[in-house]
């Protein structure tokens, strides 16, 4: 296949080196973004009178029949061009074979510098979109798990020690917030990959009059990019795509490890379904969350891709320098990764069960409702710091006895404090203790629902 830059060279190149240097393996999976770019800059060229119009409409019509082959994903797969140094040289040898000389036209006041650079903005953005729909599938299944456990207890914890009871639904929720969070920073790393650096050459911009902001309009583009040299070298796109796909493994990674930590006999809160577990080649009894377990440690590689991002472009001179050529696979594989633990998410949480019993048993004792105590006592009117002190010494008291405070009498309460009365009871029980906690953002149930209906209501408007 004829290089792309081949006039200046006399001798061969190495073999060895020349498969090291192509990028076509990976990179033509840009081919059908490229050849959207390509079309408009073949009529961008013809409406400049760079070239005839009809050459450019025969180009158009070229590019158009290598759009329909893309669409079979294995065309590029084929053995005759396994030679191709990468999907550009390999599209104008495409382009070449379909309409002749003049496809070597379609490379005018272009370089691979700005095409590439266009090509993966045009690729992000249609990934970002995908992603930005799985999302939303798995913020939905949070919610359809939660609506069917709507007011169900479970213990919270702080320092993954009991702390004071929540509703799970509440706990899903909370999970339902982070993935919001991430989907607006993907719109974010959307609105910043959404910049035309086509046009601006290899680093100094074109000489040929083509029409930019057209072209921008054409494929899509908010605007175009104000500095040649920036456009062709800038990966800040990606880094900031990388991470904010980092930042969803790691909720993804939380939520795994609290499934895992709570489907465990321990806990019993959890009830994997057999659709999402594996089990053992030696112990026939084991049911293992390998589901979660995989999102958990496939977060470390999107955490190690957005390292190598920040390493590869950390020294390089402005502009364009071929260890860009690296980006790629980082890029292509973070994509690929969280699209795939989205899609495990969203199908984990269709398939447990949640042991309502057995976690209402949890949050309801081990002193969950100690809080409750020293907040009856204040208002009683007794300073916090004070009750929050007797709170913990009847703790201490409860735990020598092996009692729960809704154990011990009431007679016992008023030895620690005069302030205690009948309605205590009912203060410190698991209901009472749940619907107190009525602020904007607490585990109250009827709290709890209005979130619900809400987060159900964001889901329904953006898919």
């Amino acid at each position: 296949m004829t290089k792309l830059w081949g006039g200046r060279f006399e001798g061969e190149t190495d073999p060895f080196f020349a498969e090291f240097n192509a990028s076509f393996r990976f990179d033509k999976r840009l081919l059908k973004a490229d050849l959207r770019a390509c079309r408009v800059q073949a009529a961008a060229l013809g409406r400049a009178g760079v070239i005839a119009v009809e050459e450019s409409d025969n180009i158009c019509r070229g590019i158009d029949r290598l759009l329909e082959l893309a669409e079979d994903a294995h065309w590029p797969d084929r053995a005759e061009y396994a030679s191709a140094e990468d999907v550009h040289s390999f599209i104008e040898s495409r382009l070449v074979e379909l309409v002749g000389s003049a496809g070597y036209k379609l490379h005018t006041g272009r370089s691979r510098n700005d095409q590439v650079a266009t090509a993966t903005r045009l690729f992000l953005r249609d990934e970002i979109d995908a992603l930005l729909s799985l999302l939303r599938e798995t913020q939905t299944a949070l919610i359809d798990l939660a609506e069917r456990f709507p007011y169900d207890p479970l213990p919270g914890y702080t320092h993954l020690q009991k702390a004071q009871p929540i509703l799970f639904s509440h706990f899903l929720l909370a999970y339902f917030h982070m993935l919001e969070r991430d989907a607006e920073r993907f719109a974010d790393a959307r609105r910043r990959t959404n910049v035309l650096p086509l046009g601006s050459g290899a680093l100094a911009g074109s000489s040929f009059p083509v029409d930019r902001e057209w072209m921008a309009r054409q494929l899509g583009f908010d605007r175009v990019t104000r500095n040649s040299l920036d456009a062709v070298s800038d990966r800040d796109y990606i880094l900031d795509f990388i991470n904010a796909a980092a930042t969803t493994m790691m909720h993804l990674s939380r939520l795994a490890e609290d499934l895992i930590v709570y489907s465990t006999q321990e806990f019993g809160f959890i009830i994997l379904g057999d659709a999402i577990a594996t089990g053992s080649s030696l112990m026939p009894q084991k049911k293992n969350p390998d589901s979660l377990e995989l999102i958990r440690g496939k977060a470390a590689r999107v955490f190690g891709h957005s390292a190598a991002m920040y390493a590869l472009v950390k020294g390089l001179p402005l502009a364009y320098n071929k260890d860009l050529q690296e980006d790629k696979e980082a890029l292509f594989d973070t994509i690929d990764t969280v699209a795939g633990s989205l899609r495990v998410t969203t199908i984990v949480l269709g398939n447990i069960e949640f042991n309502r019993e057995r976690a209402r048993r949890a949050a309801a004792t081990d002193y969950t409702n100690a809080t409750d105590l020293a907040d009856y006592l204040v208002r009683r009117g007794l300073e916090f710091r004070r009750a929050h002190e007797i709170a913990g010494r009847i703790v201490v008291y409860a735990i020598s006895r092996k009692l729960e405070l809704t154990e011990i009498s009431l007679d016992e309460y008023r030895a620690f404090s005069e302030l205690f009365s009948d309605d205590l009871f009912e203060s410190i029980s698991l209901e009472q203790s749940l619907a107190t906690k009525s602020s904007i953002g607490g585990t109250a149930p009827d709290r709890v629902r209005q979130e619900l209906e809400a987060a159900r209501e964001i889901t329904e408007h953006t898919k």
